[in-house]
């Protein structure tokens, strides 16, 4: 008989289910200001404890501190937290529509508008985005793009730039730096390490951030993605956006319950980052900082995001059945919109009147660009793109065989 106790299998838990309070402190919060920020050419082995860490910058009473406090003027804050106040309206309207039917899915960024809208502020023209499905923010923060086309999208009426061919939320946007969004979880990390391969390739100047979430970060390729941009020293962000959850499987089941994601970073020779995600100041200065490095040659970020999904999955998702009601509410690093706010009220350049007002205007603007959008067809009336769309922009000049299929189509 053996001497040795049975092995036992681990299977990691949520410190918090339905019916008891979560238990936060996992998370391993440092205090604002307290992380130390290094010199942009600094090598893998020096980010080490900063992938342990948690850089911030706003402390409970809004203030900022540290050294990872950005240049930034009021103005460039308020523009940002006009954004994440789009970013959330718009959101919460689409859910509104897809309970009336007129969208057969959707997707919210609920409490992590911060990282998309302060990453953005971070890029050039030019640079490209390998987003996830919440990343709206990246788009919603900038001029050029119209809500309206974008909900011609998520109702794939006859307007819908991609013409039906994507699933709701899954936008793409060449002329933004937005590469086509994928169901696929995963597969854009690795492309994203190959776009800034060919930039480097070029001799070109333009840059890549590629996004996964907690979850798909136990895809393989994750992995393979970190294995070519250390190798190359590829100019990529490499964004890890640490929600919590993957659907219902928390992120202890991908590996982080006894370490963190940023540390697979500094094991594959790459500088990386643990960062407040919900502060919009850690994320602006941080953005700023992985983008310097691979803009001047020395090679590839990665950054954990440290955040909270605040709503479902997705629409299909009832969050109830695996994690406490109130989690939200409880999660220690708190709201992003609310956290800037009361910076901007500490600088004088908002008030909580403003804020009111701003949310009125953004309400409207919202409701404006929906009605617009809904006038040319929802998921309900039927006015979808034409079939014969289906053989546009697969190639150049049509060859003969599609256009008999197109004429036998009748269309």
């Amino acid at each position: 008989m053996s001497q040795h106790e049975p092995l036992r299998l681990h299977v990691p838990e949520p410190s918090g289910r339905p019916g008891s309070p979560t238990d936060f402190s996992y998370l391993h919060i440092s205090e604002a200001g307290a992380a130390r920020r290094p010199p942009v050419d600094t090598s893998h082995f020096d980010t080490q404890d900063l992938a342990y860490a948690l850089i911030r910058v706003l402390d409970r009473d809004g203030h900022a501190v540290g050294p990872w406090v950005p240049e930034v003027s009021p103005a460039q804050l308020r523009r940002g937290l006009r954004a994440m106040m789009k970013t959330r309206i718009f959101d919460a309207r689409m859910l509104i529509a897809q309970r009336q039917k007129k969208i057969s899915f959707y997707m919210q960024c609920l409490g992590e508008e911060a990282i998309a809208v302060a990453h953005a502020q971070a890029l050039e023209a030019g640079d490209m985005c390998f987003p996830t499905y919440r990343q709206q923010g990246l788009l919603l923060s900038r001029d050029d793009i119209p809500m309206t086309e974008l909900m011609c999208q998520l109702l794939s009426n006859e307007c819908d730039p991609l013409k039906g061919r994507q699933l709701p939320v899954m936008y793409s946007y060449k002329r933004a730096g937005f590469f086509s969004i994928s169901g696929n979880l995963g597969t854009q990390f690795i492309q994203a390490v190959g776009w800034a391969m060919a930039s480097a390739i070029k001799g070109d100047t333009r840059i890549a951030s590629g996004w996964i979430g907690d979850g798909a970060t136990a895809e393989s390729d994750f992995h393979n993605a970190l294995i070519f941009a250390h190798v190359y020293r590829a100019p990529v962000i490499l964004n890890v956006v640490n929600n919590q959850w993957a659907i219902s499987t928390f992120q202890a089941v991908a590996g982080g319950e006894s370490t963190s994601f940023a540390a697979r970073g500094v094991g594959a020779g790459i500088a990386s980052l643990r960062v407040d995600g919900n502060d919009f100041l850690a994320v602006l200065a941080a953005s700023r900082w992985a983008a310097e490095r691979a803009r001047a040659n020395l090679g590839p970020t990665l950054i954990e995001w440290v955040t909270y999904r605040a709503g479902p999955h997705s629409t299909s998702d009832d969050p109830s059945k695996y994690r406490p009601a109130d989690d939200w509410e409880r999660f220690p690093l708190g709201d992003p919109v609310q956290r800037l706010a009361q910076h901007l009220v500490t600088l004088g350049a908002w008030s909580e009147q403003e804020h009111r007002q701003v949310q009125l205007e953004l309400e409207a603007e919202v409701a404006a660009a929906q009605k617009e959008a809904e006038s040319h067809g929802t998921l309900l009336d039927g006015h979808i793109p034409s079939a014969s769309t289906i053989f546009d922009d697969v190639y150049a000049e049509m060859p003969a065989h599609l256009r008999r299929q197109r004429q036998e189509m009748g269309v």
